[in-house]
C-alpha cells in the first residue's frame, strides 16, 4: 500500500514502527502511534474510568473510522494475519471494554483485531494472543479528595475502585480485607504479588505530571508474611545480583554514550568532539526521560540524535532559557530561537576543516 494522502502516511508510519518495534500491531498501537489516543488516557479507559475508547479521543469516532479502515488496508498489502483479542477492564467485575459510543459490532471487532506476520510461527502467534489477551491488574485508587460509595452511599476518603456504578470503597468491592505493600522493594512487591490470590495495583493521581503514579499494592497479609520470610533468606544473593547488574548497566551506558557521541559527529562533522560528548553524556542519563533514553534514541535513531542536539544547542547557544524566564510563553521562545538553531545545525553540517 502506497500512502498518498496525509492521514495514510501517518497512519502507515505508526503501524510499520509498531510492527518493526514489537513484532505485531494493533489499532491501539496505530491511534497512540498517531497522538489521537494518548496512552495516559487510555490508561483511564482500560481502568474504566471512562465509558469507551472514543471518549479520549481527541478526533471524532468518524476520523478515528478513516484510521482504522486505512490501518485494515495496509495489514491486508503487507500481508499480515489477523487475530481477535479480548479486551477488558481493569474493574474487580472484568466487564468487556468498549471502544465506541454506538457499540458498533463491526468497528468493535476492526478494535480487537490485532495483526502479526503471516510467517510467524504458531506458538509465538498463541504466546502473542494470550499476552494481549491476559486481563489487566485490578487498580485501587488513593483519592486526592472525598468521594460517595455507590453502592453504600457514605462519604470515604480512603481507597476506591471504579465500578460501571461509580466508586467503590474497598468494602463494597470485597477488598477491603487486603493489606498495602507500599512501593519500593520491587523483591517484595513481585513476591507478594505471586503468592497472593487476589491483588490489586494502588495509584494516586499527580497533578504536577498530570497521571496516575504507581503507589504499591494490595495483597493478602499471608502473602506478605511469606515474601519477607523470601527476602530475608535471599538478601546477600539479591545485594550481589544488583551489584552486578550496576556494573553492567554502568558499562553499558558508557558504550552507549560514546557511540551515541560517535554518532552526533557522523551528523554534524563540524560539532567539536567535545560538546558531541557533553550532548551524549546529557541525553543519555538513566531514568532522565531523555531523548537519547527513548527507543529510538537506544537504536541511534537520526531523528532522535538530531533532536538531542537541538535540545542542547537551544538551551547552551540561545537566549531561550532567559526568554521562559521573563514569561515569555515556550511557542513563542522556541519561535524566536529557531533561527539562530539552523544556523548553529547548518554549521555542524558541514566538514570541518
Amino acid at each position: 500500500m502506497q500512502p498518498v494522502s496525509k492521514l495514510e502516511k501517518r497512519v502507515v508510519t505508526a503501524a510499520d514502527q509498531a510492527l518493526t518495534r514489537q513484532g505485531h500491531v494493533s489499532p491501539l498501537d496505530v491511534l497512540s502511534g498517531i497522538g489521537w489516543v494518548p496512552p495516559g488516557l487510555v490508561t483511564d479507559w482500560r481502568q474504566g474510568r471512562v465509558p469507551h475508547l472514543e471518549a479520549v479521543a481527541a478526533v471524532s469516532a468518524d476520523r478515528l473510522a478513516d484510521a482504522l479502515e486505512v490501518f485494515r488496508r495496509w495489514a491486508q498489502s503487507r500481508d499480515l494475519r489477523a487475530g481477535e483479542i479480548d479486551y477488558v477492564s481493569a474493574t474487580r467485575d472484568r466487564r468487556p471494554l468498549r471502544f465506541t459510543a454506538a457499540g458498533d459490532p463491526e468497528l468493535e471487532l476492526a478494535y480487537r483485531t490485532h495483526w502479526m506476520p503471516a510467517d510467524l510461527p504458531e506458538h509465538r502467534r498463541e504466546k502473542i494472543t494470550t499476552r494481549q489477551s491476559k486481563p489487566p491488574d485490578l487498580v485501587v485508587v488513593m483519592p486526592l479528595r472525598e468521594f460517595t460509595c455507590a453502592a453504600c452511599g457514605q462519604e470515604r476518603d480512603d481507597m476506591l475502585t471504579m465500578d460501571t456504578a461509580g466508586p467503590l470503597c474497598l468494602g463494597c468491592a470485597d477488598l477491603d480485607h487486603l493489606v498495602f505493600l507500599p512501593a519500593g522493594n520491587v523483591a517484595m512487591t513481585r513476591r507478594a504479588k505471586q503468592a497472593s490470590r487476589l491483588s490489586a495495583v494502588v495509584v494516586r493521581f499527580s497533578r504536577s505530571r498530570r497521571r496516575h503514579e504507581r503507589q504499591g499494592l494490595l495483597v493478602e497479609q499471608a502473602a506478605v508474611e511469606q515474601a519477607e520470610e523470601q527476602c530475608l533468606s535471599d538478601e546477600e544473593v539479591r545485594a550481589r545480583r544488583r551489584e552486578r547488574d550496576q556494573e553492567r548497566r554502568a558499562a553499558w551506558d558508557e558504550t552507549f554514550t560514546a557511540e551515541l557521541a560517535e554518532e552526533i559527529v557522523r551528523l554534524f562533522p563540524a560539532c567539536p568532539p567535545d560538546r558531541a560528548a557533553a550532548i551524549s553524556r546529557h541525553a543519555a542519563v538513566r531514568g532522565s526521560g531523555r531523548v537519547g533514553r527513548s527507543a529510538a534514541g537506544r537504536s541511534l535513531d537520526p531523528d532522535a540524535v538530531t533532536r538531542a542536539v537541538i535540545a542542547s544547542i537551544r538551551h547552551e547557544d540561545t537566549p531561550y532559557d532567559e526568554l521562559l524566564m521573563t514569561g515569555v510563553p515556550r511557542d513563542e521562545a522556541r519561535t524566536r530561537i529557531r533561527p539562530q538553531i539552523d544556523t548553529l545545525l547548518t554549521h555542524w553540517r558541514h566538514q570541518a576543516g
